[in-house]
């Protein structure tokens, strides 16, 4: 396998796995985002106020948070194969709560849960992981990041032209109800077309559920220092939703916090449990891993993609107020920066793998943080073309150092690739939440320089990071070692 190219248009082997893969994640975000180009005729439907379209919104992402950690590690307990067939079944419920919804509730209720379906993306970095070697697994990730993330735009474009052709006050239920047999339809061809590792393969298994594995006391405790920026967002969140959208009353909201108190207080005594034979009998440096590299990917991504959803979500109204643009044409422009995945996460991936991941990282993570800057100067003295090719070119660095990050999580521990994802990717919604609680304090021009700042941290953290050499160890059932290469 590892002597094959990475045949890109073709439909057999390894690329038959990306394609189906990528696929499955296109219709994961096209489901999860279903609701975004009909927000107007599902506001005058329900008699939505802006506050509850706002809240609907903010309870679209809660839950991705914890979802991408749990799924990352039911990736890594039972596969992907039957991990991403099951959510895809499982994510068409809320699909089909959503479109039948007659209230604000239900609606809340269904957009929540949806948020589920956002974990999907974890699944993936862990089958291609399986299926591709090490110098092409940048390229691979690269490419099924960037194409299944356009499943959000794909939605925006073609969503409202289905709700049209049914017409009439239900057409943008039988437009969301769409995406949930689509996510039932695929879900079974998923799950009877793939398999999770090449035929004669070893499927790495974590030795225990629950927590994340690490090989080192030094290692625990930053894992569970880690962890406190998970349970801050969703306190973060719960104060939005209690104070700016009054959707919680005080009352509630104490129980939430209490709540998210406790579970941080049960994940601390699960990662004891979980690595209680590591404190006493260390392992073999062999089967070590260092979590510090978990660390600063997690860090970059919720610069990198945590920067990328909160500036797709306010850059039409950006372009509006800075050039007076309409709204039809304030979306064009902003959609230009999300349009941008489609062949920057690729070339991320692919330059890791051509120029080193570490290297690669450095040089786009400094022009991501130079773009934000020059980002922060448009204003409407400036030409619009000039400032949509500036937007492009910060879209491209801040892509790019995405789909580099995700060239290297897969390069850890592959028994664990599904919860460091997981962990990684929930970071990428950390930085949303707190981007765009930014943005509602400061001005533009603040922002994009927060994000900036934000990204010279991150810089001088990759110094900490080590380029993968070698190989990775694994033990085999039988009790002997395979040895994964990593460089």
């Amino acid at each position: 396998m590892s002597g094959d190219s990475l045949k890109l248009f073709s439909f057999r082997g390894k690329s038959r796995i990306l394609h189906l893969t990528w696929l499955a994640f296109f219709i994961c975000f096209f489901a999860w985002f279903n609701h975004a180009p009909l927000l107007m005729a599902i506001a005058d439907s329900l008699s939505l106020s802006s506050q509850q379209v706002k809240t609907l919104l903010i309870l679209n992402v809660a839950l991705t948070i914890p979802a991408r950690i749990i799924v990352g590690m039911l990736t890594d307990k039972y596969g992907p194969r039957r991990t991403y067939s099951a959510l895809l079944l499982v994510g068409s419920v809320p699909c089909f709560i959503f479109a039948l919804a007659d209230s604000f509730a239900a609606a809340a209720l269904s957009r929540f849960l949806l948020g589920f379906v956002g974990a999907a993306f974890v699944i993936g970095i862990r089958m291609v992981s399986e299926w591709f070697p090490a110098r092409q697994l940048g390229t691979a990730e690269g490419i099924y990041g960037g194409w299944g993330n356009f499943g959000s735009a794909a939605g925006a474009m073609s969503l409202p032209a289905v709700a049209l052709v049914f017409g009439g006050e239900d057409g943008w239920r039988y437009a969301v109800g769409l995406t949930g047999v689509l996510c039932v339809v695929y879900g079974c061809i998923y799950y009877f077309s793939v398999t999770d590792t090449p035929k004669g393969a070893t499927y790495f298994k974590p030795k225990k559920m629950g927590a994340m594995e690490v090989t080192s006391p030094g290692d625990l405790v930053l894992l569970l220092v880690m962890r406190l920026p998970l349970y801050a967002a969703l306190a973060l969140l719960t104060w939005k939703l209690s104070g700016e959208a009054g959707l919680l009353s005080g009352f509630w909201a104490t129980i939430i916090y209490s709540g998210l108190g406790l579970l941080y207080l049960l994940d601390v005594r699960k990662s004891f449990s979980v690595n209680r034979e590591m404190l006493t009998t260390p392992p073999e440096p062999l089967l070590r891993y260092k979590f510090k590299q978990v660390a600063v990917l997690n860090l970059l991504y919720f610069i990198t993609f945590g920067s990328e959803l909160a500036v797709i979500s306010m850059l039409p109204l950006f372009f509006s107020e800075t050039f007076t643009l309409s709204p039809v044409m304030a979306g064009l422009l902003g959609s230009s920066y999300a349009v941008m995945n489609l062949l920057a996460r690729p070339a991320g991936g692919l330059i890791s793998d051509r120029c080193g991941r570490k290297a690669t990282l450095l040089v786009l993570v400094a022009g991501l943080a130079a773009g934000y800057c020059v980002m922060s100067q448009i204003g409407d003295n400036w030409p619009l073309f000039l400032a949509v090719a500036t937007t492009m070119g910060c879209a491209f660095f801040v892509q790019a150092s995405s789909g580099a990050v995700f060239a290297m999580v897969p390069l850890i521990k592959r028994r664990l690739t599904g919860q460091i994802a997981g962990m990684t990717g929930a970071y990428g919604n950390v930085g949303a939440v707190c981007f765009l609680t930014v943005l509602s304090l400061v001005s533009y021009q603040t922002f994009f320089l927060v994000i900036a700042a934000t990204a010279a941290v991150g810089f001088a953290a990759l110094f900490l990071l080590e380029e993968p050499q070698g190989h990775m160890a694994e033990v085999m059932p039988d009790g002997s070692v395979s040895l994964i290469d990593v460089a």
